[in-house]
């Protein structure tokens, strides 16, 4: 009964996305779409395996300038351009993801967050990234002989392409696997005295969520037309551990709602309140904690079984 009701959810979230663009400027709900896939990607980590990540945006990062790179000099097709991004992301987590693991707590985060810095610099000094100036004029090119520079048509393709990624996502969670990254979260001495290889199950669950932020990387840059050194900086990896927190950790939509508030707040108050937008939006995260500590679609869940426990009473 619960596949059932998950899948008719799934099935109205789609239609309401498809239908979104007649009421909200696409631009907005493809840049929320993108953050929110780099959410849903960084929760796959942090929420279901308990590896916290302080260097994630190196990836959506490092991605993003790997699509805009294959667009420009290489001339790729686009899907292959997102591919190749992807790809990207999944084989530096790999990498990252072999030295990371070899230590917890702490000191994992601070290992990603040396090596998100790493990727910070090489990417400011290369000469294919364009340094502090970005890499711009990235075109959208075509899908079928689709022009990709009308918005609506680049809106539908990445909705069809974050739709599938939050049904991978959604599906690795309620898999045996997720159960297993679920367990190690829980208790990891006794999942490895159950005989579970752990570093093997972290590892494939720090590579899927590394491809997945260099996915919503590579829609970024296709979206935008450029990909800057915003992408790949430590505040950007901040933003994402906010983001997960203020919807919710652990939870399949948690992510998707904190994105959507976080992205929204920064379109709204950029340019009202300039660079203040950072201090609404650290105090929305101290409201968020204090009230708020299961995020909101935590406390909304938290709320919703209380009031059938109080019903069936």
């Amino acid at each position: 009964m619960n596949a059932r009701k998950s899948s008719i959810a799934y099935v109205i979230g789609f239609a309401l996305l498809l239908a979104a663009p007649a009421a909200i400027y696409p631009v907005l709900i493809m840049k929320v779409l993108c953050f929110a896939l780099f959410a849903c990607a960084f929760n796959l980590l942090l929420g279901y395996t308990g590896l916290l990540s302080f260097g994630h945006a190196m990836f959506l990062g490092g991605s993003a300038y790997l699509t805009g790179h294959a667009l420009t000099a290489w001339e790729l097709p686009t899907l292959a351009g997102l591919a190749l991004g992807t790809l990207g992301g999944a084989v530096l987590g790999a990498l990252v993801g072999m030295l990371a693991i070899r230590r917890q707590g702490i000191y994992f985060a601070m290992v990603t967050l040396a090596l998100a810095q790493l990727m910070y610099f090489v990417l400011l000094q290369s000469s294919f990234s364009g340094g502090e100036n970005g890499l711009q004029g990235v075109p959208r090119g075509s899908l079928f002989g689709l022009d990709l520079a009308n918005d609506y048509i680049l809106y539908y393709l990445i909705v069809v392409l974050f739709s599938l990624t939050f049904w991978l996502i959604q599906r690795t969670i309620q898999s045996p696997f997720g159960q297993t990254l679920k367990a190690i979260r829980e208790n990891e001495p006794r999942a490895i005295s159950l005989g579970y290889d752990v570093d093997r199950y972290k590892l494939l669950a720090f590579v899927l969520s590394a491809g997945l932020a260099g996915l919503a990387g590579s829609m970024k840059t296709v979206l935008f037309g450029f990909a800057t050194l915003t992408d790949a900086h430590w505040n950007t990896s901040g933003e994402v551990v906010l983001m997960t927190l203020l919807g919710g950790m652990g939870t399949v939509l948690g992510p998707i709602a904190g994105a959507t508030v976080i992205v929204s707040l920064h379109s709204e108050l950029a340019d009202k309140v300039g660079s203040l937008v950072t201090v609404i939006t650290g105090f929305l995260f101290v409201f968020c904690v204090l009230v708020f500590r299961r995020g909101i679609v935590g406390e909304g869940i938290a709320l919703y079984h209380r009031m059938i426990g109080e019903k069936y009473r």
